[in-house]
């Protein structure tokens, strides 16, 4: 495993970490020296030649068969050197070295449903189209130019693409269409990923990226206003599902590597589109339906309002919203808290709620469409235990009850609320105070 220092902490504290970490839990119960069985390998996707040392990278090149590319930026305000550093020239350093691995069976290089989002209806296709320039010369500019001018050239870089990370995520993939021909490669393109729905345990989350952070902010009793498109296609996956995806699809792609060596003729690399299917869609009408009959479920004791939520799909709207719902009670509760003596806090709790609700507000108000005939052969080949042992199929995925699963996990793991009759009690009797 590729991992680097983060905040302060070491690799080896890292992982060591993991045995308090709740989503290992069940695995530390079947096998609690799992962690032996894991090689960290210090690096960084940022770094030149991956951060590697020469001697790491000979174990790599000699021993690794699988190759799960899943680093990324994934903040859309992430300075565009930074994001192209991590992002695109990271996936073209991660393909160069798979290509001298001796044993390699398997590369999936772990995209994004949205990396095309410029157009409203994704096959599972490249659009080298969509791009204001290529991969290669945008890496070569990026050598030559300081970091400064590289940001200040976003705005002509990403031209339609709302973000610098759609954007990199685009190059990404054209560095796989175009250095990982020769290799058994794939890419896989996930939604939204939510919380877990199954395994190891229901619920799971460690972040406030994406809905969930909705979730969190109407259950805190703070968020009572967001841009949303009831009507548009909310394209959630769970993270079980889509970590059990990734796997089938590194299966699929070393079995069709061996094809290819019996003189098959083959696609390469495959696209798998990862979203909610035709047959059992989701909206976000589903959802805040959800967060509303379920507010009083799984409340949170730290809940400061009544939770309830509001949505609009117009900017002008929400605008004027939220100076009523958010800001005049946020300056009001700050002067209170200043005349007590206390630090005030929730005009600039509200000020990085309303920058974040922007910044995805594309992704809540735009209804996007998926071909996904690649996804659904593999899942048809799979058998009915991998179907078990591997699900992923959403296609018979209950969604209310998912998203119940994914409250109760949100209060457990974000909340940091014991799911006790005691805690919901007191709970509850915040809300009705």
């Amino acid at each position: 495993m590729l991992i680097r220092p983060k905040k302060g902490v070491g690799i080896k504290d890292r992982i060591a970490a993991w045995e308090t970490d709740p989503v290992f839990s069940v695995l530390l119960k079947l096998n609690p020296k799992f962690s032996d069985r894991v090689t960290a390998i210090a690096g960084d996707c940022g770094l030149p030649d991956l951060g590697i040392s020469v001697e790491d990278r000979k174990l790599l090149v000699n021993e690794v068969q699988i190759v799960l590319h899943c680093a990324a930026t994934v903040r859309f305000d992430e300075p565009l050197h930074v994001a192209l550093d991590i992002n695109t020239r990271g996936t073209l350093l991660v393909v160069q070295l798979a290509k001298e691995m001796r044993r390699l069976e398997t590369f999936v290089h772990v995209s994004t449903a949205f990396s095309n989002c410029v157009i409203r209806h994704i096959n599972e296709a490249y659009y080298p189209d969509n791009l204001t320039c290529s991969s290669d010369k945008v890496l070569k500019l990026r050598e030559i130019l300081s970091n400064d001018l590289i940001d200040n050239m976003s705005p002509a870089f990403l031209k339609d693409f709302p973000n610098t990370y759609t954007f990199t995520k685009a190059l990404a993939e054209q560095v796989v269409q175009k250095e990982a021909s020769g290799l058994p490669a794939c890419i896989f393109r996930p939604g939204l990923i939510l919380a877990t729905f199954k395994d190891p345990i229901p619920g799971w989350t460690d972040n406030l990226y994406g809905p969930i952070s909705i979730l969190y902010g109407v259950a805190f009793g703070v968020l009572h206003v967001s841009l949303l498109d009831k009507k548009a296609r909310a394209h959630i996956v769970p993270v079980d599902y889509c970590a059990n995806m990734v796997l089938s699809t590194a299966w699929k792609t070393a079995v069709e590597n061996v094809q290819k060596k019996e003189n098959v003729s083959l696609k390469c690399p495959t696209i798998y589109n990862y979203a909610a299917s035709d047959q059992n869609p989701v909206n976000w009408l589903n959802f805040s339906k959800a967060v509303e009959d379920r507010r009083f479920d799984h409340p949170l004791e730290q809940t400061i309002w009544y939770p309830f939520l509001h949505t609009t799909s117009k900017q002008w709207v929400f605008e004027l919203a939220i100076l009523f719902y958010h800001i005049l009670p946020g300056h009001i509760v700050d002067i209170l808290l200043r005349l007590r003596g206390q630090k005030p806090r929730l005009v600039k709790i509200y000020n990085k709620i309303h920058n974040n609700i922007r910044k995805v507000a594309l992704f809540a108000i735009t209804n996007w469409t998926f071909s996904m005939n690649n996804t659904d052969r593999l899942i048809e080949c799979m058998t009915s235990e991998d179907r078990k042992l591997f699900e992923c199929d959403m296609s018979g995925l209950c969604w209310d009850e998912y998203f119940g699963v994914a409250l109760f996990g949100m209060r457990e793991y974000l909340g940091k609320e014991k799911p006790t009759e005691e805690s919901f009690r007191k709970a509850r009797k915040v809300i009705k105070r």
